[in-house]
């Protein structure tokens, strides 16, 4: 199943263990295109953070940036985003990051 963004190029429904609707996908792709753009870039190829491409995030296994985007990096501009977003949306996201999906 292919879900569009409100950008041109279209993310995978990616298995988690939980399921999103396609209209959650949309909003996290939307989330992360915008809220994390705003740090590392709109096109995830850094800014103010580092790059969030498949290709910068090839070391990083999914359970590390679970917990990154879940928790934060104390003294650091990366937030916490456990209050706002589920642990499957977050496993969805770092999955779509890693593999491609979001840029």
């Amino acid at each position: 199943m292919v879900v569009a963004g409100t950008a041109s190029a279209a993310v995978p429904a990616i298995a988690t263990g939980a399921d999103l609707t396609p209209e959650r996908i949309a909003e996290l792709t939307e989330f992360v295109r915008q809220d994390c753009g705003s740090c590392h870039g709109m096109t995830m190829k850094g800014g103010l953070g580092r790059p969030l491409t498949k290709e910068a995030l090839a070391d990083f296994d999914e359970e590390t940036l679970n917990l990154i985007i879940l928790d934060g990096i104390p003294e650091t501009a990366m937030p916490p985003w456990r209050p706002l977003l589920s642990e499957a949306e977050v496993a969805w996201i770092s999955r779509a990051l890693k593999e491609g999906h979001i840029e």
